[in-house]
């Protein structure tokens, strides 16, 4: 019987190293970074896809780089708060699977967009596939990635590397390697604006009508020690 069980035990572990290697095959990770790569103006985002107040800064962020894009270098980093936010690691890890396919930013969108449908659910990854299969994306391969272990190691580096920064909230913002100090998306796009061009008067930069109100939400954490969200 302890033969039996040996063999078993050794089965087990030969089919789970073999998952995992076919999980892992063909990952690549990369910086996800959109606008022009070649910036000196850096803006860096530390983010959790289940964040409310993530979503609710998701816009803000949109417009800057459609208004400053070609002259921001813009990087989204994960920073998934597990113990509020029990899914936020594997929606990270889907939109990981998604960029290993190119569409990261466009899942990532996604994510944000329909915070409220996957967030409530038991088991989002069917509304992750549902997603892959509205982009385009081998839903395959991308069922597969989903679980790779390099793409998971990867979020929880940078999940670390925010906390080693001394970050413990979302979203927080890095602009040109200075933690953001924000009470307002005023402020915000002031920031940004002003890194872009030393010389705008950011006195005149205002919130549109068509976008969320001047004051962050509460609980945001876009400051340089936020709360957590």
């Amino acid at each position: 019987m302890i033969g039996i069980a040996i063999l078993l035990v050794g089965g087990s572990v030969v089919i789970a190293k073999q998952a995992e290697e076919r999980n892992n095959e063909g990952v690549v990770i990369e910086e996800n970074v959109i606008g022009n790569p070649d910036s000196s103006v850096v803006l860096v985002e530390y983010s959790d896809f289940q964040c409310p107040a993530c979503a609710d800064f998701h816009p803000i962020v949109k417009e800057v780089l459609a208004e400053h894009g070609d002259q921001i270098r813009f990087e989204y980093r994960h920073f998934p708060l597990m113990q509020i936010h029990p899914h936020a690691e594997a929606a990270a890890r889907a939109a990981e699977a998604a960029g290993q396919q190119d569409k990261f930013f466009e899942f990532h969108d996604i994510l944000f967009e329909r915070q409220e449908e996957w967030s409530r659910a038991t088991q989002p990854s069917a509304y992750f596939v549902q997603y892959a299969e509205e982009l385009g994306l081998d839903t395959d391969q991308f069922g597969r990635q989903m679980r790779s272990t390099i793409i998971r190691d990867h979020v929880r580096a940078q999940f670390e590397e925010a906390r080693a920064a001394g970050f413990t909230g979302t979203p927080s913002f890095v602009l040109n390697g200075q933690p953001m100090k924000l009470e307002t998306y005023d402020d915000f796009r002031a920031q940004v604006a002003a890194a872009v061009n030393p010389t705008v008067d950011t006195s005149i930069i205002t919130t549109p009508t068509s976008t969320p109100a001047t004051t962050l939400p509460t609980g945001s954490a876009a400051t340089a020690s936020p709360a957590s969200e």
